[in-house]
């Protein structure tokens, strides 16, 4: 190789390829010579002798055998990644590293594609080759707030006591039932007012599969009426104009958290050119939130109804049903539903899937679900563009919550006014409280927008004997906390930003004197730490040292505020953003706890 200035440039002129002495040899003294090979050449092989074998794991014969057997003969894709990890660890109670690289090939992705995803999310156990696979049966433990004052840490530690044989017991974030807590899974059985003498029947009865409860069928529903809104639309007897300025008159909002108006939302995304998508967010993750549930689990065809609705209106080529993994009976009406939806002719105009996750608070945030729809780990995605324009295979897709669409049609067959009127301290429209903590009765609470959590304690039977009515959580987890003196505030959207509180999904916790707040904090913002994605540095690094801050004895008050402060301004998502608020409110209105 010569090396001359031209032109006050540098030119590079190789006389060889390879690098060796006047280009004839390579780095290693030996020229590599092809023409009498029986191999073709392979690249590198100037350096050595390609491997007769590639690299790594090699994959066996009956892995991939044994994983069609699992997940069918394809065609395969990789949106489907997630659905097929269901399939081996319902079938092998893990994810085996074989089946996993026979996963890869059949996908046509890198192993470390499967492996990134397998790995995201908490139902899932890969198990590497030669590793013990985990017990056959697997309790998970409801360790979210609700639970915890319920008496889930005694619960758990009870637990571990017991020889239940091929069994482990771990510990799980909030699994929908806060009103029934303490709330085990065994297997994917649900049990509600856990005990230990109830869990081990479960297990020596092998009793692990979900228990559909009575339910309003697609029959019942036909019968009184339903699906005559959705005719009238697929008819032309309603206009869509006519139909989201009705939603819009009646003040239907966004019921999973944000609030954000339903006709406008509608609008936004009928704005967009097509073809565009639909996604059902039924991740219903957040701590003291189960109205979805409630609804999905009795009169899941006002549901199913509402959304053909919003997939009429927006051109929708497809829903996707995202549902959490923990509402395994939920998963199993809507198996058993939809099929007579499809048979009746009535989603004609677009195609239902339904999506299962897989453990994941992050996937209800909306994008990170597109994600986890995608095949892809639940990380949120940098905004703008917002998921409206840019959504589900980059096509413009219309996000709705559960229990918004399920008040579609009553809305629509009744009027505006109707829904309206119902509301009270300025608030629009009737609003599904899911209530727990120290109430006599706590469950799902319908009545006003607006209302007060006062009033919300009075519906539920009062507060617990031997109780003092002391704070609540207006939101859920991340809603913040409020103490008992601010028990007059309407609970609805804008009206406690300004305490430095949300109403969210209105999820309500009541907390009595027999709770400690930092207590409390603690356990909201372990949940958050548990349940971070790990994409940003302020919420995984943030939310950590805030654990570890509010475990001294004594809080570093100015040291939290500063972490909030970065936490709040810096995360990317909501997680990140809300999580502080617990900790603040602690901080703010409770400082005799910090004695």
């Amino acid at each position: 190789m010569k090396v001359k200035n031209k032109k006050g440039g540098l030119v590079m002129e190789h006389n060889g390829f390879g690098g060796g002495r006047n280009g004839q040899e390579n780095g290693h003294g030996d020229m590599p010579d092809f023409s009498g090979e029986k191999r073709s050449p392979h690249p590198g092989s100037g350096r050595r002798k390609a491997l007769v074998f590639p690299k790594g794991r090699l994959l066996k014969d009956e892995e991939r055998k044994a994983l069609r057997e699992i997940v069918g003969e394809g065609p395969f894709e990789t949106a489907l990644l997630i659905e097929y990890l269901h399939k081996i660890q319902d079938r092998e109670g893990c994810l085996p590293e074989g089946l996993l690289h026979a996963l890869a090939e059949a996908l046509r992705i890198p192993m470390a594609g499967v492996y990134e995803v397998a790995t995201f999310y908490a139902h899932f156990d890969v198990i590497a080759d030669g590793e013990a696979r985990p017990a056959k049966t697997t309790i998970r433990v409801c360790d979210s707030l609700s639970c915890m004052m319920a008496g889930a840490e005694e619960l758990i530690a009870a637990l571990h006591k017991e020889d239940m044989g091929d069994v482990r017991v771990v510990r799980a974030p909030c699994v929908g039932s806060c009103h029934t807590a303490p709330a085990v899974h065994v297997g994917h059985n649900h049990l509600d007012h856990a005990t230990v003498a109830k869990v081990k029947e479960r297990v020596n009865h092998g009793h692990v599969h979900p228990d559909v409860p009575d339910y309003q069928t697609f029959e019942a529903y036909v019968a009184e009426g339903g699906y005559s809104v959705l005719k009238a639309c697929l008819s032309g007897k309603r206009s869509v104009d006519e139909v989201i300025a009705t939603l819009s008159d009646g003040g239907l909002r966004g019921l999973g958290g944000a609030g954000f108006p339903t006709g406008k939302k509608w609008t936004f995304v009928r704005g967009y050119k097509g073809p565009r998508l639909m996604a059902v967010n039924g991740d219903e993750g957040e701590p003291g939130t189960f109205k979805d549930r409630h609804y999905l689990e009795a009169r899941p065809h006002a549901f199913l109804e509402g959304m053909l609705i919003g997939a009429w209106a927006v051109e929708a080529q497809e829903v996707f049903i995202y549902m959490r993994d923990e509402y395994q009976a939920v998963l199993e009406i809507l198996r058993n539903e939809i099929p007579k939806i499809e048979a009746a002719g009535l989603s004609a105009h677009t195609k239902i899937s339904l999506r299962r996750g897989a453990g994941a608070y992050i996937c209800g945030e909306e994008s990170a679900m597109i994600e986890s729809i995608e095949g892809k780990r639940g990380l949120p995605r940098h905004r703008p563009p917002y998921v409206a324009e840019v959504g589900i295979f980059d096509r413009p897709t219309l996000v709705n919550n559960v229990e918004t669409l399920y008040w579609i049609p009553d809305i629509l067959a009744k009027g505006a006014d109707w829904f309206a009127s119902q509301g009270k301290n300025g608030g629009k429209g009737l609003r599904s409280y899911s209530v727990s903590g120290r109430v006599k009765k706590p469950g799902v609470v319908l009545t006003a927008a607006g209302s007060t959590v006062a009033e919300l304690i009075e519906l539920c039977g009062g507060m617990l004997d031997g109780h003092a009515f002391k704070g609540y959580l207006p939101g859920g987890a991340s809603g913040g906390i409020l103490p008992a003196s601010m028990g007059d505030i309407p609970l609805d959207f804008g009206q406690l930003e300004k305490h430095g509180c949300f109403v969210g999904s209105h999820a309500v916790v009541i907390l009595s004197d027999k709770d400690d707040m930092k207590d409390v904090a603690r356990n909201l913002m372990r949940f958050f730490e548990d349940e971070s994605c790990g994409q940003c540095t302020p919420c995984r690094n943030g939310t950590e040292k805030a654990v570890k801050l509010m475990s001294n004895r004594t809080w570093d008050k100015p040291l939290l505020e500063d972490l909030s402060q970065v936490m709040r301004d810096a995360s990317i998502c909501g997680l990140g953003q809300a999580a502080s608020n617990p900790l603040m409110s602690v901080l703010k209105f409770f400082p005799e706890d910090l004695a």
